[in-house]
């Protein structure tokens, strides 16, 4: 008498591909609010790969393609503790249409990937949701990407998140290190919090040090610290793009892991030197926490958080006005917060001086 026996299986090991086409058939309408004219009537999700019609850059002189990739950090694990999956997506799209932008460049597409250990349809749909409502603030399109399932390496609730973008910009108009000159006004724009950066020391400060749980309700935050904590990464692509087209912009600066002072320093040429004031601005109550209740230095906090500015500018003096303006009528919060001087003997780039405000 043989013995019956059951062969093993992909679902058997874990992976639920019916699961996966379900995700993909309700992400489908919110991919679509993402399309361009470049990307319509091509193709559509689902395929092997994203279209894009490149003839649209034929209005170039000399076009230059930018890239960027990035993820949104340990900050996923904070969305996946409050059962909150559709803000993620635009924590993803800042993180990589503000470093396309750094240059000059117009985000044109995105590319997403979305790693799960197990595949539950309307999480992976919420995700893929923000990073569309992203998409739309930023003025590119959602052209595809990948929801991996990965049984045994995660568990069912564990997620993380990656994406790329790719940008155009007219050679003649790239902005950078080469255009900053002495005397240039360094302006800021307010950051919407924490944005995606720094989570790791801001995850053991509240919850290893101070003990705080997430629906703890914060008077200085006016909402529970996990609503301060996932408050979604300011997308600043469309305004750094309008400042481009109605005044003169020497270079940007994304403020993201490093600090201000380090990542401003990445657009100031060798011979001169970044001088920003802290007294001209307020950082929000939630670096205030971070740094009371870990006792962190402010240098450290400095080095790892954007300490209320998500973006710079450096414009050409008679160039402040025009360029505040814009900003404004875009709802943007922004101020002169420094200015561009000789180097000297200096060691770094850029550094800030002062005290903060308030």
């Amino acid at each position: 008498m043989s013995e019956k026996t059951t062969g093993a299986s992909y679902a058997a090991a874990g992976v639920d591909i019916e699961a996966g086409d379900r995700a993909v058939e309700l992400m489908k309408e919110w991919v679509k609010k993402t399309q361009r004219a470049e990307v319509a009537g091509l193709g559509g999700l689902g395929g092997f790969a994203g279209l894009f019609d490149a003839s649209a850059l034929k209005r170039y002189e000399r076009p230059l393609l930018a890239s960027a990739t990035d993820g949104v950090g340990t900050k996923v694990d904070l969305a996946r503790k409050m059962g909150v999956y559709d803000t993620i997506g635009h924590d993803l799209v800042g993180m990589v249409v503000d470093d396309l932008v750094v240059c000059g460049a117009e985000p044109l597409f995105m590319t997403d990937y979305i790693c799960v250990g197990k595949v539950h349809p309307e999480r992976v749909a919420a995700i893929v949701k923000g990073i569309a409502e992203g998409c739309v603030l930023a003025g590119c399109a959602l052209v595809g990407g990948e929801t991996a399932e990965h049984p045994g390496l995660l568990g069912e609730d564990d997620f993380d998140v990656a994406g790329a973008g790719t940008g155009v910009v007219e050679a003649d108009r790239l902005l950078g290190a080469d255009r900053i000159r002495k005397g240039d006004a360094v302006i800021a724009m307010a950051s919407s919090g924490l944005h995606s950066n720094g989570y790791s020391l801001v995850r053991h400060v509240v919850f290893d040090r101070a003990h705080m749980s997430l629906d703890q309700q914060v008077e200085e935050f006016g909402r529970t610290l996990g609503e301060e904590l996932l408050e979604p990464t300011k997308i600043y692509s469309l305004d750094c793009l309008a400042l481009t087209r109605t005044t003169e912009v020497h270079a940007f600066s994304h403020i993201t892991g490093g600090g201000l002072a380090n990542n401003l320093a990445r657009v100031v040429p060798a011979a001169l030197h970044a001088v920003v004031d802290r007294s001209t601005w307020t950082p929000g109550a939630v670096f205030e926490l971070v740094g009371k209740a870990g006792q962190v230095e402010r240098l450290e906090l400095e080095k790892t958080l954007n300490m209320g500015v998500g973006m710079m500018a450096v414009v050409p003096e008679e160039s402040v006005d025009a360029a505040l303006t814009t900003l404004a009528d875009r709802g943007v919060d922004a101020w002169v917060a420094g200015e561009i001087t000789d180097r000297g003997d200096r060691s770094t780039g850029a550094e800030l001086v002062g005290d903060y405000a308030g």
